[in-house]
């Protein structure tokens, strides 16, 4: 895959992961201004962060990091990929259903396990009754992962990246068909959305899969079910994947910690899953579209002996991630009350719950160029095989994470979650960083990126000046219910403007490149 062509993927799956998280943005909106930060949101939250963390453990994290590399390097021989596949897929729904059936037995414990908080009042009950409907999105999202890594490993993106859409587009309709002539009283209709979000996800889960999986037959990786079996190449998968999987573990430890500490402050759950949300917009966007796109590529490169082809894609990813994160980090620090008080308050959610949401947003806009830069450190171990390390590497960061969250709550409360999240992400891309050396000159920074790399932070740091100016100047529309909305993308629009002029000017990238990848996508 050519530079150029690795761009090209990385905006595909960009621009559509971009529209799921406008999409999710729309859901959130919806279930803020229905359910506020209120206990059936913070219910549903958590029965819907459930499989989700399963999912990341699983298939999208560990699974997908040791399956998409084999899989690549058998496509680049020819040596019966398919097979490979139908056997991966096999034994990940077999571990799947087992997993099904036993987290519906034991669903009370697995609620406590994420909030215990929960067992002092009735969010526990409906927690509980919400995650066992819940639960079962695992078995489809995750068998749709691994359809979407043999996609991906194939240099097909959009179908992979659109199946998020779905999600998103089910859980609007469910907010939506909840409310349709619904004459009830405000705490009913509030019962009566959460569980239609309930029953949005597992039917989003069908859909999801049903798209990958006709995209993968029509390629021509036909998934039939098949009887598990243990071959040489699945006892090999399971090795390599057993420490991605305990570093998946340690990963969804430390959002363990995260919501424990939140489930003690009443709406704090609901105000950290609502600034993850708009923090994960640029995240989701830049992020995923790196990690889908350049662990296939690493590892077929490093199959055919090009080292410097390797460093090339790694450097021109990574430089082009930052490109687009920075200033978005940027502009959560400097503007999170308008942000959040635009998107988000209205109906249920009030002014109190706009400002602890916006201070868990700049907390978590400090982080978001570590948890980029941890996607494009990564795929540098695990297109080599080496698992282990950001094993080791996620354990010593989730030893700060949890040091932090929990002692730190009993002085600042719920913020201490975020702040740990933050501080372990830069912990994690350091100790990721120190242990790329060893791999030599082909996990190195080149000289443009280095060049570029502080063209881009001070091309941010001026637009985050222009930002504030901005939002001083168009202040009083912000709060105008009727134009507010406009007034935001005015703000928006002026930032992204005025970046993109002083990084052109100042030599941070240059447009012509978005140009030709655009054109070659």
């Amino acid at each position: 895959m050519k530079p150029i062509r690795l761009i090209s993927g990385f905006l595909t799956v960009g621009v559509w992961t971009l529209l799921s998280r406008v999409l999710g943005f729309v859901r959130d909106i919806l279930i803020a201004g229905f359910l506020g930060a209120g206990p059936v949101a913070e219910a549903f939250l958590i029965a819907f962060a459930l499989p989700n963390m399963f999912r990341r453990f699983f298939a999208e994290g560990a699974f997908n990091m040791a399956f998409v590399p084999m899989f690549s390097k058998k496509l680049e021989k020819g040596d019966d990929p398919v097979g490979f596949a139908r056997d991966a897929f096999a034994g990940l729904a077999t571990i799947l259903i087992v997993l099904t059936v036993i987290a519906q037995v034991i669903m009370p414990w697995l609620v406590l396990a994420m909030a215990g908080g929960f067992a002092a009042d009735g969010r526990l009950d409906l927690a509980v009754g919400y995650g066992r409907i819940t639960f079962i999105y695992i078995l489809f999202i995750s068998l749709a992962a691994l359809a979407s890594g043999v996609l991906n490993a194939s240099g097909r993106f959009a179908a992979a990246a659109a199946a998020p859409v779905l999600l998103n587009i089910v859980l609007i309709t469910a907010v939506w068909l909840s409310s349709a002539g619904c004459k009830c009283s405000p705490e009913e209709l509030q019962a009566w959305t959460g569980m239609f979000l309930a029953w949005g996800v597992p039917i989003a889960g069908v859909a999801q899969l049903a798209l990958v999986w006709w995209a993968a037959h029509r390629a021509g990786f036909t998934l039939l079910p098949r009887l598990p079996r243990m071959t040489p190449e699945i006892k090999r998968l399971a090795i390599i994947a057993t420490p991605a999987m305990l570093a998946g573990g340690v990963v969804q430890v430390n959002l363990l910690v995260g919501r424990q500490v939140a489930s003690f402050y009443d709406g704090a759950i609901a105000w950290l899953s609502y600034a993850d949300r708009l923090y994960q917009l640029p995240l989701g966007v830049v992020a995923i579209a790196l990690g889908v796109v350049l662990l296939p590529d690493l590892s077929r490169r490093l199959a055919a002996g090009d080292d410097d082809g390797g460093r090339d894609a790694y450097n021109r990813a990574s430089e082009l991630a930052l490109a687009l994160t920075i200033p978005a980090a940027v502009a959560l620090i400097v503007i999170p009350v308008p942000l959040v008080e635009v998107l988000f308050m209205r109906g249920a959610f009030t002014s109190d719950d706009a400002a602890a949401t916006a201070l868990a947003v700049m907390v978590y806009g400090a982080g978001l160029p570590a948890f980029v830069l941890q996607k494009a450190l990564q795929p540098l171990y695990f297109a080599r095989g080496d698992t282990k390390r950001p094993f080791y590497f996620a354990a010593v960061a989730m030893v700060v994470n949890a040091v932090v969250a929990i002692g730190l709550s009993f002085y600042v409360g719920y913020i201490a979650a975020a702040i740990a999240t933050t501080l372990a992400g830069w912990v994690m891309v350091w100790q990721l960083w120190r242990g790329s050396r060893s791999m030599g000159d082909a996990a190195k920074f080149d000289a443009r990126f280095k060049s570029r790399f502080w063209r881009i932070v001070l091309s941010s740091v001026l637009m985050g000046a222009v930002l504030l100016g901005a939002v001083l100047l168009v202040g009083p529309a912000l709060g105008m219910a009727t134009i507010r909305y406009f007034a935001l993308a005015v703000v928006v629009f002026i930032g992204i403007a005025s970046y993109f002029g002083i990084g052109h000017l100042m030599g941070a990238f240059r447009l012509s490149e978005f140009k030709a990848a655009m054109r070659r996508g």
